[in-house]
């Protein structure tokens, strides 16, 4: 660690990674109040994810050490790795919540498609990289980045897990925007889905669709709307300051569900109120401007594409997320970064913002 600190306390940016980490003692704080009981206080949840906290900072330390070139270049092979993960899981994967999402390695469960959350900006951009230097590109040379995308998204879907596949094709597409592609793609792919709308509608699972129209405003707010309306019921209850930590009746009364994991900003609001929530939305906010600002300065613009698509996953996961539990968006299982229990997704979301460390480093530099 001190060895460490020698070599990165001039560039480190210890403004995005003390941020992190206060979102991250701000989730396990509240993980502890979703899954608090006066006779068991330290969950089975929240003994795993200060596992997954004290060992993502590991994770975090040891990518941001790596050449962020090198993280590129593995980073472009591990992708195939994790196609190979995504059909495994299919196959042989472990079953839970009526999804097969996971590989059991016994004393945990990692989910696969994570990593392609992780591995894709890095295939996106090498391969660009190797198609041609100057980063001025024709439709061609994104068809292979295409097929690969669509392969992946089909398998995340097949497992089913709506939620991440739409994080990594939106992610994908603002890597491709961001690497010059025709925007006539954009906009005839965005008229296709429009017109494909109905016929797309009748492949979704009779969930995915429920929750659709539960978005539009139908059904029973005992039935199909009882997830929303209890977390519309928690945020509102907080007030403006909130019931005091541990104090919250939607959470400790067990009528919110999902609390601690994608629903955990209900019962943030619920405990701190408007004024905690505002604190946690700014905290997200300048994050997010703070390493955009960083990474526009870097000379290299494959470091830009490297950089940008390893930090969009965390920003959509964060304003879906926050969207779908205040009622702006629909619900998908997508978890709230740094703080929502979930173990793959905390590892996935430090080793990003760790490469990211590594690229602002070194991105001054060529890929070369």
């Amino acid at each position: 660690m001190l060895l460490f600190y020698r070599r990165t306390a001039g560039s480190f940016d210890w403004i995005s990674f003390i941020i992190m980490l206060f979102l991250c003692a701000v989730g396990l704080a509240f993980v502890w109040s979703a899954t608090y009981k006066p006779d068991m206080p330290y969950s089975l949840f929240f003994r795993k994810q200060t596992f997954g906290i004290i060992s993502g900072i590991a994770i975090y330390v040891l990518v941001s050490m790596i050449d962020f070139r090198t993280l590129m270049r593995q980073g472009y092979f591990l992708y195939f790795c994790t196609m190979a993960l995504l059909i495994f899981t299919i196959i042989k994967g472990s079953i839970g919540m009526g999804a097969q999402r996971w590989i059991n390695l016994g004393f945990i469960k990692i989910q696969p498609s994570e990593l392609t959350k992780l591995f894709f900006p890095a295939f996106a951009t090498y391969f660009l990289f190797t198609q041609q230097e100057n980063f001025i590109y024709r439709f061609k040379d994104f068809r292979v980045i295409l097929i690969v995308l669509a392969l992946s998204m089909l398998l995340i879907i097949k497992q089913p897990d709506l939620g991440t596949a739409l994080i990594l094709g939106f992610s994908a597409l603002i890597i491709l925007w961001l690497a010059g592609m025709d925007k006539r793609f954009f906009i005839y792919g965005a008229l296709i889905c429009c017109l494909c709308a109905p016929v797309l509608w009748h492949f979704l699972k009779s969930y995915q669709r429920q929750r659709i129209t539960v978005f539009l405003g139908a059904g029973d707010m005992h039935k199909e709307r009882y997830q929303l309306e209890q977390a519309k019921i928690a945020i509102g209850s907080g007030g403006l300051w909130g019931k005091g930590f541990l104090q919250g009746t939607q959470n400790k009364l067990l009528f919110l569900p999902e609390s601690r994991t994608d629903f955990i900003f209900a019962v943030v609001c619920e405990e701190t109120g408007f004024m905690g929530a505002l604190g946690i939305l700014f905290l997200y906010v300048f994050l997010f401007f703070h390493l955009l600002l960083a990474i526009r300065k870097l000379a290299s613009p494959f470091s830009q594409l490297f950089a940008y698509g390893l930090l969009v996953h965390i920003m959509l996961s964060t304003f879906i997320n926050i969207g779908m539990v205040i009622g702006l968006l629909p619900i998908v299982g997508i978890p709230l970064p740094f703080m929502s229990y979930g173990i793959s997704n905390l590892w996935i979301s430090f080793a990003s913002l760790g490469a990211i460390q590594s690229v602002l480093k070194g991105g001054a530099y060529s890929i070369d």
